[in-house]
């Protein structure tokens, strides 16, 4: 149960009451709590620093001139013929055939281990059933195996495509965006 803070108890029916802010402040209007305002905590958009000019003023958005049909029809057609260049460049063919290289080999090493997993388990069970270690099993040894193969394969796919792929991947997306900004007249 909420504190009355010296208020009186009861609905206040028909009576219009003030809204009382538990941090201090003078208390606000009933009319007025709906309205934001800038010392409002839930209000962040001055404290994340938007909107606000170095000496404090409002900034005025800056907003592009509207386009016409005919421009954003001409400037999606530049940037798809941008994405296409990009696409048949050898620089992307290589993060692609890298990608590639890694994933294709490894989704097959990783689903046939599976697959092997309950093939072997479901026609296999006196094999499964045999014991390692006093309770444990073949079967748990190998279903353990699994979660840690599942985590070995993410580590090892991050590592390959941070060492191999993301700094050539990353250079293309720079690329592709300087293109589409210079043939869409500096918009984005």
């Amino acid at each position: 149960m909420q504190p009355s803070k010296g208020r009186p108890r009861g609905g206040g029916a028909g009576q219009e009451s003030r809204v009382e802010p538990l941090d201090g402040h003078e208390p606000v209007p009933a009319e007025e709590a709906g309205q934001l305002r800038y010392d409002d905590p839930w209000y962040d958009a001055l404290a994340s620093g938007w909107g606000e000019s170095s000496d404090g003023a409002q900034a005025q958005p800056v907003v592009p001139s509207a386009r016409t049909e005919g421009d954003a029809e001409a400037a999606t057609a530049a940037a798809a013929d941008v994405y296409l260049e990009v696409q048949r460049s050898a620089a992307f063919q290589e993060v692609r055939r890298r990608y590639r290289k890694f994933v294709v080999p490894a989704s097959v090493g990783f689903f046939t281990w599976y697959v092997g997993y309950v093939v072997t388990a479901t026609t296999a069970p006196e094999l499964m059933a045999r014991p390692v270690a006093g309770a444990v099993n073949v079967a748990m040894v190998a279903g353990l195996g699994q979660f840690l193969s599942t985590f070995l394969l993410t580590w090892a796919y991050a590592r390959h495509a941070r060492l191999r792929r993301d700094r050539a991947a990353l250079e293309l997306r720079w690329d592709t965006q300087e293109l589409t900004r210079g043939v869409s007249g500096g918009a984005s």
